[in-house]
């Protein structure tokens, strides 16, 4: 599976980071609703946690605040969580794309985009 297993507070201080590109661990934590949002020291700990995983890095320090980058690309961590509901789903897509229609989720555009994708995938595959 691409990326790493990214837990919900830590996808979203991520969200953060990757909207930023840099930014303190009080930015981060500013960036979350004001109802129910983490403690400093919440955010702090797990971004620590995630700073020893290699998930984050500290860039350089602003006065008393240390400055923090994702080291993972946002779309590294979404294909993991594609591939994680995939598994739930015994890896049959077929039950998330008729949710997914039935929800209004799905549009023609992206059907289209999905048979080109796959298309595409087919050429590679002949010429291999």
């Amino acid at each position: 599976m691409p990326g790493p297993k990214l837990s919900k507070l830590e996808l979203q201080i991520m969200d953060t980071l990757w909207a930023r590109g840099k930014a303190s661990i009080r930015e981060i934590q500013q960036a979350f609703p004001e109802k129910g949002r983490p403690s400093y020291g919440t955010i702090q700990t797990t971004t620590y946690r995630m700073e020893a995983k290699k998930i984050v890095r500290r860039t350089g320090k602003m006065g008393n605040f240390h400055i923090f980058e994702p080291l993972v690309a946002q779309n590294a961590a979404q294909l993991r969580l594609v591939d994680e509901l995939l598994a739930m789903f015994g890896g049959r897509s077929q039950l998330i794309v008729m949710h997914l229609v039935k929800a209004g989720k799905l549009r023609l555009e992206d059907v289209k985009e999905a048979e080109r994708e796959l298309k595409r995938l087919e050429r590679e595959d002949k010429q291999q």
